[in-house]
């Protein structure tokens, strides 16, 4: 059922790379292709433009000293900008585009499309959720290049306009209030413990003074004293005052008006909204019902292989009370953070060196490791990772939780750093960054299918480098991918069918060992992040479905370094394009085996 469900795209029709063979007169062709990179190269500036801190990230600094405009006339301009973007591409002739262009022809359109797509269903007026928002701001600064004189001017003359800011973010507020586009009570009950951490006496206790504590020595001293100056009179007057103002809103107005429902399906149109998301995310035609299905069919096998390593480490008891006895024992635990986080560095050094077996081609880019800050720490999950800067000004960074080492288990340790680190989100995003024949809308953005889906996959080549060898990492690796076969069962549970957060919670607890912390903060992430959690399992299955494929087609001859070589190559890509680029690389592949058994039988 789930190889038939996962080739049904919506997004790309079959034989696109195929059929962007056709033959086209070359001089058409050539002026078709340079119209189509001009709208790529104008549609990019424009998203800069409306873009600037996701613009600072990728260090496009010439908007270094604007927020994204929050008002609802900037929401309309975009809407009207990327209708009149696809107007333009409507008006090119795609049949004389090269077959390079005709695919990032269908892909810029499914990109726009979905724009459109998502602005009919007006999430933005749920700006804040327990994971982030206005009232976790000062990560910002983590996440742009802060060294030279200019970029603390630049990130000061940001914080001037906070309160501005605040009063959009409120507007929009207000508007899901009137409109009845809200977030959960249950989730948003977490909000006023870290707005309230942003409240402070002094300036030199904000979290937004932290970048300012230690200036780079490049700094001389005159400039050093002016910047924290400049930094304490900001804060002040503009920052902590904003945040008063939020906490008097949401505590006394918003958090009220949230609703007492935890499903996307109670929104307005909400049934049709979590279909469509649950189409975004998968890049598939699946339903809300396959996809539980689909979950409930991996929760199964999983567990089937859980219950073989119980039985190999000798656990006498049920899965259920082996799950307790991991999640309770010392031995697993580490009890100093700095002991934790010792242990991912050197997890992360053991793997490196092994890539090798993976791989022809690694990134040139390198990537660190930092932890996620105390104030956000125990509302968010156990790591995440931030890619590079466009511009190589900043590496990709694994971010690593370090709250409560005692929900931390050693044995997820491997697993988890093959995720987010290597082979997993670095090694992926930053090979995508240095495929420079590509357009930007391809090289710095893509679908989380792929993304996570390949994440996901990376965990199980764990085996191929040997990195489970003991078997509780093995566990760790099936409590990883138990996981996300769960997500499908609680997310289409929780959005379409009606279940509760409690039986979300105790579902994800009798099937995976993570202890109730992590498994609570999970749920949560779910219910305020309708639909993404379902990309991970569902690009993990294509991936090994076209592994197996590839390797039974190709037999001795299939060489997992050129396979992986290939499926990275067009960077985060949707599903049905995917499976046509292994498709044809397999065909490839054979024709070359087929000329060189011919070569050898002339030979005899």
């Amino acid at each position: 059922m789930l190889q038939a469900t996962l080739r049904r795209s919506v997004w790309l029709a079959g034989g696109l790379l195929l059929s962007a063979m056709v033959s086209a007169d070359v001089e058409n062709r050539s002026a078709a292709d340079e119209a189509l990179n001009q709208l790529f190269d104008a549609a990019w500036d424009q998203d800069m433009r409306t873009s600037p801190v996701w613009a600072s990230m990728l260090g496009d600094r010439r908007f270094n000293r604007q927020w994204h405009d929050l008002s609802s006339a900037a929401f309309d301009r975009r809407n009207q900008n990327n209708r009149a973007i696809l107007a333009q591409l409507d008006s090119i002739d795609r049949e004389a585009l090269s077959p390079e262009e005709q695919v990032n022809f269908a892909l810029f359109d499914q990109a726009y499309q979905s724009r459109l797509a998502e602005a009919a269903h007006p999430t933005h007026l749920m700006p804040i959720s327990q994971r982030g928002g206005i009232q976790t701001l000062d990560e910002t600064g983590n996440r742009l290049r802060l060294q030279t004189v200019q970029d603390f001017d630049d990130w000061l003359a940001r914080l001037d306009q906070v309160d501005d800011l605040m009063d959009q973010t409120i507007a929009l507020m207000d508007q899901g209030i009137a409109t009845g586009f809200v977030p959960p009570k249950i989730t948003m009950s977490r909000v006023p413990a870290q707005i309230a951490r942003q409240i402070v006496e002094t300036a030199e206790e904000s979290l937004f003074y932290q970048p300012f504590v230690s200036l780079p020595d490049s700094i001389n001293e005159a400039e050093q004293r002016r910047i924290r100056a400049s930094a304490k009179e900001i804060i002040e007057r503009a920052v902590l005052p904003a945040y008063k103002k939020l906490s008097g809103y949401f505590n006394q107005v918003y958090l009220p008006a949230c609703r007492d429902s935890i499903a996307a399906s109670d929104l307005p149109n909400g049934r049709a909204f979590y279909e469509y998301r649950v189409r975004r995310y998968t890049t598939t035609d699946m339903t809300p019902d396959e996809v539980h299905q689909v979950g409930l069919d991996e929760v199964a096998r999983i567990r089937r292989d859980m219950e073989a390593v119980k039985q190999e480490v000798g656990f006498d008891g049920s899965l259920e009370a082996f799950f307790t006895y991991l999640r309770t024992d010392p031995q697993f635990y580490f009890e100093d953070p700095a002991e934790l986080l010792e242990a991912y560095e050197a997890q992360a050094k053991r793997i490196d060196p092994e890539l090798v077996k993976l791989f022809t081609k690694l990134p040139r880019m390198p990537y660190g490791i930092k932890v996620i800050p105390e104030a956000v720490a125990p509302d968010t999950t156990t790591a995440y990772y931030s890619p590079p800067a466009a511009d190589g000004s900043r590496a990709g960074y694994y971010w690593v939780n370090l709250y409560n080492p005692a929900a931390r288990p050693k044995f997820e340790i491997p697993v988890l750093t093959v995720h987010e680190a290597m082979p997993g989100h670095h090694l992926q995003i930053a090979l995508q960054q240095e495929l420079e024949s590509l357009p930007n809308f391809r090289r710095y953005s893509g679908f989380t299918v792929f993304t996570e889906g390949w994440g996901l996959y990376s965990e199980r080549l764990g085996y191929d480098i040997g990195l489970y060898e003991d078997p509780f990492d093995r566990f760790g690796q099936l409590s990883y991918d138990m996981w996300r076969a769960v997500r499908l069962v609680v997310d289409t549970g929780m959005h379409y069918k009606g279940w509760t957060r409690d039986e979300a919670i105790q579902y994800f607890v009798s099937n995976a060992p993570r202890k109730k912390l992590d498994i609570v903060n999970e749920i949560d992430r779910y219910i305020s992040w309708p639909g993404q959690a379902l990309a991970y399992k569902i690009g993990q299955l294509k991936i090994l479905e076209l592994r197996a494929m590839a390797q039974s087609q190709l037999g001795e001859a299939f060489d997992l370094r050129r396979f992986h070589d290939r499926l990275l190559s067009q960077g985060a890509i949707p599903l049905s394009l995917l499976e046509e680029t292994i498709d044809q690389w397999v065909a490839s592949e054979r024709l070359v085996l087929q000329a060189t058994d011919a070569g050898i039988e002339g030979g005899e």
